[in-house]
């Protein structure tokens, strides 16, 4: 079967920031005018929209998969990508939906730019969205979940973590977690944005049933790094992600020797390539699907004996369902990333939601990615499914 076309979709949606701030994509207050302001806390861009980048590839019979592309700002950079240099180097090209095809195509698509250094950034987002649709329609072709292409015995559900907490005060966010440790949820990550002592009052007050994680979000002061650590040390926080800046491998390097909490990596590079440095430094590894793709998800997890843990931020149906499968294929991914934000936006959309309860993802049997849009996503985003 050939591919007939490969189609990008830029997304980009209203949001409620006030509601969201502490979680996925704005852990932070931000200041600026414009879709795209800075933090209050460290030198990034957070959009006040909700955005990202789908991919619709479609077989010559009429077959239709759909990826997605992490693209948190500026999707139409990626969706340009796909455009101009994927779409060309795909259509025509045969697809049989077997693994070793889905892996000649992402090696015929980083040729496009391979002698130009364009080998990370917004490049293997694009291909990565594109990877996703192809995983899509393997699935579909095969009548079989995702999954179960990936793994001959995959995990029905996937123990879910809350990522995020809303509120004004430690007390109220706080009290947020208590409502998801109620459902079961036994791992909230928490956001650090400019007051330390403020996140352990956090974490201080959570219920007795649930851990922590810290999200320093690139932005401990690296001569006080090693003693705000210990602080979570000294509470048995499950991991440390994002301390430093990510190109620091020197600084990981120190601060993982110093500390008893685990450092978690993983959201900032996409490919084994980019994470080699950290990997001996690191108790976790925390690919993103619409960054790496299912396929390079799969090299990471391969290398690495720690566990894996899929980073889920702004997504849609098509990551969050990756991500997903992923994890109910790979044997050393023990959870997965949880927004309620985020999900029930991209729940709107669909026609059969993905499901969170009971302190778990449910993951879907149905064939490809098990995603389906509804009447409102074509209305909204102007599409056909």
């Amino acid at each position: 079967m050939r591919i007939k076309s490969v189609h990008p979709v830029p997304i980009r949606l209203p949001r409620d920031i006030g509601r969201s701030r502490g979680t996925a994509g704005s852990p932070t207050s931000l200041v600026g005018e414009g879709g795209y302001r800075w933090s209050t806390a460290y030198p990034v861009l957070y959009s006040v929209n909700f955005e990202t980048a789908l991919v619709r590839v479609e077989l010559a019979d009429g077959l239709v998969g759909w990826g997605e592309a992490q693209a948190p700002l500026a999707p139409e950079v990626a969706c340009s990508v796909v455009e101009h240099l994927l779409r060309p180097a795909l259509e025509r090209e045969d697809f049989d939906g077997t693994p070793d095809r889905i892996s000649a195509l992402w090696d015929r698509m980083y040729a496009t730019m391979r002698v130009r250094g364009q080998n990370g950034g917004f490049m293997f987002d694009a291909m990565s969205g594109v990877e996703i649709a192809l995983w899509d329609l393997a699935g579909k072709m095969a009548d079989k979940p995702v999954c179960a292409l990936l793994d001959a015995r995959p995990k029905l559900r996937i123990p879910a973590y809350l990522s995020g907490t809303s509120g004004s005060t430690p007390q109220e966010r706080a009290d947020f977690a208590a409502r998801y440790a109620d459902d079961g949820i036994s791992l909230v990550k928490l956001y650090y944005e400019s007051e330390w002592a403020d996140l352990l009052a956090v974490a201080d007050r959570l219920p007795d049933t649930m851990q922590f994680a810290v999200d320093a979000l690139w932005h401990l002061p690296p001569d006080r790094a090693i003693a705000l650590a210990q602080d979570l040390d000294a509470r048995n926080a499950r991991w440390l992600e994002c301390p430093l800046y990510p190109e620091d491998v020197a600084g990981h390097a120190t601060l993982a020797a110093a500390i008893r909490t685990p450092l978690a990596l993983g959201e900032s590079y996409r490919s084994l390539r980019e994470l080699q440095p950290f990997l001996p430094l690191v108790g976790f590894v925390q690919p993103d699907l619409g960054r790496c793709g299912i396929t390079g998800s799969r090299q990471i997890a391969n290398a690495f004996d720690g566990e894996i843990v899929p980073h889920l931020s702004i997504a849609m149906g098509p990551q969050i369902a990756a991500a997903l499968h992923f994890a109910a294929a790979t044997k050393n991914c023990p959870l997965c990333e949880f927004n309620p934000h985020v999900l029930d936006t991209a729940n709107a959309f669909l026609k059969t939601p993905i499901v969170c309860r009971g302190g778990e993802y449910h993951v879907s049997d149905a064939p490809g990615l098990g995603i389906e849009w509804n009447p409102r996503f074509r209305e909204v985003v102007g599409c056909v499914g």
